[in-house]
């Protein structure tokens, strides 16, 4: 287990992280299905369906070409990786492949796959299979629309990931890297770009609306804007993983008090994207509440590049005007708490010295009368997001009131979550709203995004050499005192130049029926349904 999972337990441990509201014991491998009102019960009273609702459609069902959690909810439950994650931690467990074998340089990856694995097509998903899955997404295949591609498998230019990869034979498996990478074994069991799709659907040219995967549920349809529905895999290899309930509906409800009025209705099973003003409304209906610190960040990004904070000053004013404390004290509750870091306070490693911009009103008028700002424009979105259970409108307006205190009109220019994240690629603006959850819990998986050239990961543009030089260090270095000294400089560096203004760490948040057993939101946000049941 890495020293991210083991801080993570001691923290919650201390700290009584969890929420003793309406929580009750949290155990096995995954969430829990639920059945739909009036759904009948399958064998030994399991109800034959559950129904998770979520806040909006995923972007697609393709792993290469979607970069959002509401997309990767929905595909946790439709492929396999290479390896795969625990139930409760990011610590990685053999899937489709045995852990591999590593050379002494550190840079060839030898994987035994299993045999016998069919996809939900009938097709083999075997070695040659992966390679197919993973190529595409490889310079010089790569293409413009494949967001996490070289966040997971690396760049030529950055002389990072992978350089080769090659199929002996059906059930072996050799990676070759171009440098040493320690996040790498976490890499192959992320739920974006990394899950493998079947060569049957990529050469069809439909596997973002039409997914081929191996995993423990089947696609069946996608209503846009309404649902998905996914079947059980009856034939699913993983005996232990093999799934209990037979349907499962992502049902899609953009407001929050219409998801927590449908879960109090027994409408759906399960709901998340919920905030502290619903918890009472929930568990006094008598429905439970699952609550436990996140693995993300919320945060405002400034225009590096351009416009009204492309400068250390202006950037440094706009974080003096805002009251961060204040702010997501309001908003949050007891359910987030104020960021002092990029990565949440107990992945290692965390530097409690390091200090972000203090609130000081006065300068920050001070500051923008001097710099000649009186106006700037943010964009936001209106969805619930993991990491801001609120929806971006809220947030974006308190923000607006500290800046007119400050002496700046704030513009506020809003989109719903899948045309926002088009938006923040192709319109101008000042600042924006944005967030992550974390895909693996290793340092890189975070420090790694004001590195990144993709702007769907670093919305902000920044650009520094001095960074992105301990970045590549930080790949390379083994776990330990060395490679956590080294993401503490990269937190210092964020906190001097300031190209995001922190806000916040969230709870993962969600609800469900008093009849849903077995349900577990995993820290990288996502939902796995095999092993969640609903008593009929």
């Amino acid at each position: 287990m890495s020293m991210a999972d083991i801080s993570r337990r001691r923290f919650i441990e201390a700290m009584g992280a969890v929420s003793t509201i309406g929580l009750v014991g949290l155990t096995g491998c995954g969430a829990q299905r639920a059945s739909d009102t009036g759904s009948s019960a399958g064998e030994g009273g399991i109800a034959d369906t559950i129904t998770f609702a979520q806040g909006a459609d995923p972007r697609g069902l393709d792993p290469a070409y979607v970069d959002d959690g509401e997309s990767a909810k929905v595909m946790s439950n439709i492929y396999d990786t290479v390896l795969r994650f625990d139930v409760e931690s990011t610590e990685v467990l053999p899937c489709l492949g045995e852990m591999p074998e590593i050379s002494d340089d550190g840079l060839t990856y030898t994987f035994k796959i299993r045999e016998g694995v069919k996809f939900h097509d009938g097709t083999d998903c075997d070695a040659d299979a992966i390679v197919t899955s993973i190529t595409r997404q490889l310079e010089p295949n790569r293409t413009e629309d494949m967001p996490y591609a070289s966040f997971v498998f690396g760049s030529e230019e950055a002389n990072t990931g992978i350089a080769s990869i090659e199929a002996p034979d059906a059930t072996t498996l050799v990676i070759t890297l171009r440098s040493p990478s320690t996040p790498f074994i976490k890499n192959m069991a992320m739920t974006l770009a990394a899950p493998i799709v079947a060569p049957s659907a990529i050469e069809a040219g439909d596997s973002n609306e039409n997914p081929v995967g191996s995993g423990p549920y089947k696609f069946v349809s996608w209503s846009k804007g309404e649902n998905i529905v996914l079947e059980a895999n009856e034939d699913y290899w993983d005996e232990e993983r093999k799934p209990q309930t037979k349907n499962v509906i992502f049902r899609f409800i953009t407001e929050n008090s219409s998801r927590v009025t449908a879960l109090n209705n027994g409408e759906v099973d399960i709901i998340d994207g919920i905030d502290a003003s619903v918890v009472p409304t929930i568990t006094d209906a008598g429905n439970k509440l699952f609550s436990e610190d996140g693995m993300n960040i919320n945060y405002l990004a400034f225009r590096n590049d351009t416009g009204a904070f492309s400068t250390v000053e202006a950037r440094r004013a706009f974080c003096q005007a805002v009251n961060v404390e204040e702010m997501v004290q309001s908003l949050y509750g007891e359910y987030a708490g104020v960021a002092t870091s990029v990565m949440p306070l107990w992945m290692a490693p965390y530097d409690e010295d390091i200090k972000q911009t203090a609130y000081d009103p006065e300068a920050a008028k001070a500051a923008f009368a001097d710099l000649g700002i009186t106006s700037c424009t943010m964009l936001t979105y209106t969805n619930p997001r993991p990491y801001n259970s609120i929806g971006g409108q809220p947030l974006a307006e308190a923000i607006q009131g500290y800046l007119a205190d400050a002496g700046v009109d704030m513009d506020i220019v809003s989109y719903d979550w899948t045309t926002y994240q088009t938006k923040v690629d192709t319109d101008a603006f000042d600042c924006c709203l944005y967030g992550w959850v974390g895909d693996n819990g290793d340092p890189d998986n975070f420090m790694n995004l004001l590195a990144d050239e993709n702007v769907s990961m670093n919305v902000g543009r920044y650009r520094s050499d001095a960074y992105n030089q301990l970045i590549q260090q930080g790949l390379s270095t083994p776990d330990g005192d060395e490679r956590d000294a080294i993401y503490k400089q990269c937190e210092q560096m964020v906190a001097d130049e300031m190209p995001w203004m922190l806000i916040s760490h969230a709870k993962n948040l969600a609800a469900y029926a008093p009849s849903i057993n077995n349900f577990y939101y995993h820290p990288t946000g996502v939902v796995h349904m095999e092993l969640v049941t609903k008593t009929a």
